[in-house]
């Protein structure tokens, strides 16, 4: 079988070729442009999902292609890691358009959203399938830049001076990954991702590279300070859009730098240099920081975006602990984040296309009007609170473990008092939404049906899997994530 028909490369071309495709039929048929940019990410799910009993074997897919780009080559592979990180990313963006292709009904320049979502998510795909870490730079680049796009599409001074700002830090962010990526060329002869990874001595050119590749990874991850553009930019793209850049986009940030500390560097090389120190002191100040001013924030999509910035802190505080249930709290936190924030995106934009209420004061009531969108919000904030048995109490259970394991209370506390405030900042929205009385509206809009499917449908879906998936006996989505982190802690790949 040729090469470039293996899954990992499928997974990555057929987007990108779709992306070509539905640029030259959208004008023609808008029908036909939707259905493809759905077909995108089902195709992409389809392909990993056929490897999962593959993978979960132990049996590793790596496709490597020399003789593109030398002398560095290009390289895909599918292991433990990046089937979990592909499924969720593939399903989201799957439920995402299907909700997308209603919602941008009212919005402008529909031709140009679809071919760059569907863009972007070539570049999200290429990214965690990658083999080694210049295709891992190619295709981060594809994304960040094509996901401008998405983030200016309203066009209002607002947003072109939010993806300004964007702009300027992921060009930094290019950069500081570039510089890394030579670096440890320069210092180990190789790029590829290995076992335990591939650097010997932890020399100064070593410790450079490791915080270029933190400075780089964390803009996209949206780590304090690193995480400016990040509030601005969610509430000026379209709902779909924030959904994908939330729930989707920031985890490549972080999935970059699990891939640098046990892939590149190797967890024991960064333990005897002190850089788990680092990453740890980020995360303490990102987790606070975001939940804190997450609570001052009255438009809604400020609110989630603040709410993300915490929430990637505490991705970074599992895989600073260099502690494998903190690792497994974080990788299994990717998964329950994705379908979290997903859903209360797509929420709160589904109350902003129908009432056009953005500002949380306004929602008083809103649950009598919009149960179901409603009861999918109240679902997703409540395993952000980490409520069991939903999938936030998973990961912060883990998590905690995992501070324990490496004998630091103080994270656990800390992990607490960021549940208290994601309490304070959602349980009274909650509460006002589904109790408060409900303020004066149009009798028309009320009689209305809620949304249409294609809107409650994907939400419905996410606010399920939130809901059920840790009653299964066998969690898959946590027994990959076991599966992951005890593969990275033994070298296994």
């Amino acid at each position: 079988m040729l090469l470039i028909f293996q899954t990992p490369v499928l997974a990555v071309i057929i987007p990108l070729v779709l992306f070509a495709v539905i640029y030259l039929v959208e004008r023609r048929s808008w029908r036909l442009r939707n259905a493809l940019a759905v077909l995108a990410p089902l195709v992409s799910f389809l392909l990993l999902l056929s490897n999962y009993p593959r993978v979960i074997a132990g049996d590793f897919v790596f496709i490597e292609f020399p003789a593109i780009l030398p002398p560095l080559g290009m390289s895909f592979s599918i292991d433990y890691l990046s089937l979990l990180v592909g499924l969720v990313v593939s399903l989201v963006w799957f439920l995402v358009t299907i909700y997308a292709t209603e919602y941008m009904v009212k919005e402008h320049a529909k031709n140009r959203y679809y071919p760059f979502s569907t863009l972007t998510l070539a570049g999200t795909m290429g990214v965690i399938l990658s083999g080694d870490l210049f295709t891992f730079f190619l295709f981060f680049e594809l994304m960040s830049l094509s996901a401008y796009v998405l983030i200016v599409h309203e066009e209002t001074p607002e947003a072109m001076r939010a993806g300004y700002r964007y702009l300027v830090l992921t060009i930094a962010g290019g950069l500081a990954l570039f510089f890394a990526t030579i670096a440890v060329f320069e210092i180990a002869g190789t790029v590829t991702f290995a076992p335990g990874g591939f650097i010997a001595e932890v020399s100064g050119l070593a410790i450079l590279a490791f915080y270029a590749f933190l400075i780089g990874f964390g803009i996209k991850a949206g780590i304090v300070p690193l995480h400016v553009w990040l509030p601005e930019a969610h509430p000026v793209a379209p709902s779909p859009a924030s959904a994908l850049l939330s729930g989707v986009m920031l985890k490549t940030g972080v999935y970059g730098l699990m891939r640098v500390v046990f892939n590149v560097f190797g967890y024991e090389g960064i333990r005897e240099a002190g850089l788990d120190n680092s990453m740890l002191v980020l995360a303490a100040i990102t987790i606070f920081l975001g939940s804190a001013v997450a609570i001052s924030q009255e438009d809604i999509k400020r609110r989630l975006a603040y709410s993300s910035v915490g929430q990637m802190g505490y991705i970074l505080l599992g895989i600073g602990l260099l502690q494998e249930r903190a690792l497994i709290g974080a990788i299994f936190h990717i998964f329950a984040h994705a379908t979290m924030k997903a859903s209360l995106f797509l929420a709160a934009g589904a109350v902003i296309h129908k009432t056009g209420k953005r500002r949380v004061s306004d929602w008083t009531g809103l649950g009598k009007e919009m149960t179901v969108t409603m009861l999918v919000f109240t679902i997703a904030a409540l395993s952000m609170i980490g409520i069991p048995p939903l999938v936030g109490f998973v990961s912060k259970w883990e998590l905690a473990l995992g501070s324990l394991d490496a004998g630091n209370w103080g994270f656990v506390l800390l992990l607490l008092l960021s549940s208290m405030m994601n309490f304070i900042y959602y349980f009274p929205l909650i509460q006002n939404t589904l109790f408060g009385k409900q303020q004066s509206t149009e009798g028309q809009a009320r009689k209305s049906p809620e949304l249409p499917w294609k809107m409650l449908a994907p939400m419905v879906v996410l606010a399920l899997i939130i809901l059920l998936i840790d009653l299964f006996p066998q969690n898959p989505a946590l027994d990959l994530a076991k599966r992951a982190a005890g593969a990275l802690f033994l070298g296994v790949h």
